[in-house]
């Protein structure tokens, strides 16, 4: 009787052991039948914010008399800017900033040189970017009042700016997926599958491009712009 049992104990573990080793096996073919396809995305968009910054600089030997001119200057500056329609919450002065050349160790010999150089900044932020389009080019009027702005400044003096990227992204990852999916299909259609449901999915990183993509532009100098994404996505193939 104990054999008998014995016997019945070694069948079973057999039968028990043959199977889950074939069964992990059925499930790591299934996991391996999957495609990874990528979706593109592309939303064209227009800057909502534009930030500008009017950066001007004045010379002299006495620094009184300096201070006074470009205290005038700023002065005019801001009369220029409220006439163009900007409001007064969306210009900013900035604070003088002084150089005296004579503080300086490595200054040259030139006695005709000017003691002093001042600048000062004067900022514009604001949601209305076509105004700030619009008056760029009126500001000749200040350069013939005398009126320098500074030309060593790294960058443009303008900066646009699409702040709505979050109320966009369910939408295109919504398109992306689209078109995953739709690649996808084509490559199940050639090896006589069907698409399954998602397997996992990255979404990618957002990307915001200039409109018109020209040699050493960039996006913030564009009031347009492109917004892309590309997700890559594995579908299940059944």
């Amino acid at each position: 009787m104990t054999k008998v049992i014995s016997s019945i104990f070694l069948a079973l573990g057999l039968v028990v052991g043959g199977f889950f080793p074939g069964y992990y096996y059925y499930q790591a073919k299934i996991n391996n039948n999957s495609v990874t396809v990528k979706g593109l995305s592309e939303m064209n968009v227009r800057a909502d914010t534009a930030i500008w910054k009017l950066k001007f600089v004045i010379t002299g030997n006495e620094l009184a008399a300096a201070q006074k001119k470009i205290t005038a200057q700023a002065e005019s500056i801001y009369e220029f800017l409220q006439k163009q329609g900007f409001k007064d919450d969306e210009i900013k002065v900035g604070r003088i900033e002084t150089n005296d050349l004579m503080a300086n160790p490595y200054r040259g010999n030139n006695v005709n040189n000017s003691r002093f150089i001042l600048l000062q900044t004067i900022t514009v932020k604001t949601g209305n970017v076509d105004l700030v389009e619009k008056s760029l080019p009126e500001t000749d009027e200040l350069i013939s009042k005398g009126i320098i702005f500074d030309s060593n400044s790294y960058g443009d003096p303008v900066s646009y700016i699409f702040t709505r990227l979050n109320e966009i992204k369910p939408q295109m990852l919504e398109q992306a997926t689209k078109n995953a999916k739709e690649a996808a299909y084509e490559f199940a259609k050639s090896s006589d599958s069907k698409v399954g449901k998602i397997r996992r999915a990255n979404q990618g990183v957002f990307s915001i491009l200039p409109r018109e993509q020209v040699s050493g532009s960039y996006e913030a100098q564009q009031i347009d712009k492109t917004v892309r994404v590309v997700s890559t996505i594995e579908f299940w193939l059944e």
